[in-house]
């Protein structure tokens, strides 16, 4: 299959992807994103809801210390370390970038406690930019489907960016971090009816070790 065909291929199984994370602005996305760390969107929008309604912009979450913080987002697991990276993050922007949210990849790289795959989930779901963000489910169905021979995030990043164009790469991380969650999962992928049976690497072992 070429890129186009793919593309074509995630149309139809995720015609209309969108972010599961709930956010107003593009600090509490931010904020979102560095929570869901190994933790499942629906817990983090059940945190962030109570989490906004008192701190809702980085003015007020300076006010918190990690201790506080953490006890309020204890249950999104890894608390310490994320309440650390969330008040750091959160002077960051109030000392360099006046308050506002850089719309850079360097830029928001510079805030404390953001990577490249949180900068670019910023810079295409709240300013709407082209950016492939790599998470675990993009590095499983890029290896799958043979789009890339690396495991290195920023390395499988690069070979997408480089096999798909480049107004596709935004909806395009979407669609796949929906079809790893949903159906090619880590154990147990769902391959019926996939359209990648020809490509995909799991598939075609899957079929040889039951010949």
């Amino acid at each position: 299959m070429n890129n186009l065909e793919i593309i074509q291929a995630f149309d139809k199984l995720v015609p209309n992807p969108k972010c599961e994370l709930n956010y107003k602005t593009p600090y509490q996305l931010l904020v979102a994103v560095i929570l869901s760390a190994q933790c499942t969107d629906k817990r983090v929008n059940l945190v962030t809801h109570e989490l906004f309604k008192n701190y809702p912009t980085p003015e007020d979450m300076v006010k918190l210390t990690y201790e506080e913080l953490g006890k309020l987002i204890f249950s999104c697991g890894f608390y310490n370390s994320k309440a650390k990276a969330i008040i750091d993050m959160s002077q960051d922007i109030l000392h360099k970038f006046d308050g506002k949210i850089p719309q850079d990849l360097d830029k928001l790289i510079s805030l404390r406690g953001v990577g490249r795959k949180t900068a670019n989930v910023i810079i295409s779901e709240a300013f709407k930019g082209d950016a492939f963000a790599v998470d675990t489910h993009v590095l499983r169905i890029a290896s799958r489907l043979g789009l890339t021979e690396s495991k290195n995030p920023d390395q499988v990043e690069e070979d997408l960016k480089k096999f798909f164009p480049k107004n596709s790469w935004s909806k395009l991380h979407y669609q796949i971090v929906l079809f790893g969650r949903y159906k090619c999962k880590a154990v147990k992928p769902d391959c019926t009816s996939c359209p990648f049976q020809s490509i995909c690497k799991y598939f075609q072992g899957k079929r040889a070790n039951n010949n």
